[in-house]
């Protein structure tokens, strides 16, 4: 019987710290899933803030160079907000990061245009100005595969570098010197990107340099995760 009074008075004990455990672990997942909708909704804002700055970031630059971009044989992409002018071996001499006059030309009429809406308009809504040297494989392809690499990847740095020197250089830009060194940078990615069309690599198309824009949308959400901690650290 003492037994049996024993297992009576502890039952109800148990009963009530399981419920307790119960309702602690439902608060957490309330308070949990709360969390997560708001940094949804924040993130989902951002992203439609996002599209709507790289709309109108198109729409300006097209808007501006559309009766050039033929001339320069360029073209603008609406997806990525870069600029790309095509054959850079029309505007470099072959494997070198000389520019020669007739790209001379051409940046001396594009850059100042192209920095002064961004600078203007999108001020705080650039977080980067990327100036990438591309190349093609087929540029010291006969070298061994790791070295051809290394060795396109010094031209496309140097050739992205010559062309972002130049422009900065220029007489028009110095009202905007100290928003190019916050924001502008040269990028040299060899061959890493070429262009394929039908599985083969297009050797003219991959030979580019092209001006991109790194909006600080990418960063808030990256911050937003961080700080909810979404993404996973070592």
């Amino acid at each position: 019987m003492a037994k049996k009074h024993h297992e009576d008075h502890f039952s109800p004990r148990v009963a009530d710290l399981m419920s307790a455990l119960t309702l602690i672990f439902l608060f957490i997942s309330v308070v949990y899933m709360l969390q997560v909708n708001k940094e949804k909704e924040r993130i989902e804002m951002i992203a439609k803030d996002f599209k709507n700055t790289k709309y109108e970031i198109y729409t300006d630059l097209n808007e501006e160079f559309k009766d050039d971009l033929k001339k320069w044989n360029a073209y603008i992409d609406k997806d990525t907000l870069s600029i790309t002018f095509k054959e850079p071996d029309v505007f470099f001499d072959i494997g070198s990061s000389n520019i020669n006059q007739k790209f001379k030309d051409i940046l001396d009429d594009f850059f100042p245009r192209y920095v002064d809406i961004l600078f203007t308009k999108y001020n705080n809504e650039i977080e980067e100005i990327r100036i990438e040297g591309h190349t093609s494989s087929e540029w010291n392809r006969n070298d061994d595969g790791l070295q051809a690499y290394f060795k396109n990847m010094t031209l496309s740095q140097e050739r992205s570098k010559s062309v972002l020197e130049y422009c900065m250089l220029l007489n028009k830009m110095k009202p905007y010197r100290d928003f190019l060194i916050s924001k502008a940078t040269a990028n040299g990615l060899s061959y890493s990107h070429r262009v394929m069309e039908d599985g083969k690599e297009n050797f003219s198309k991959s030979r580019r340099v092209e001006f991109k824009i790194k909006t600080t949308a990418e960063a808030h959400i990256n911050d937003i995760l961080e700080a909810g901690g979404f993404n996973e650290t070592n």
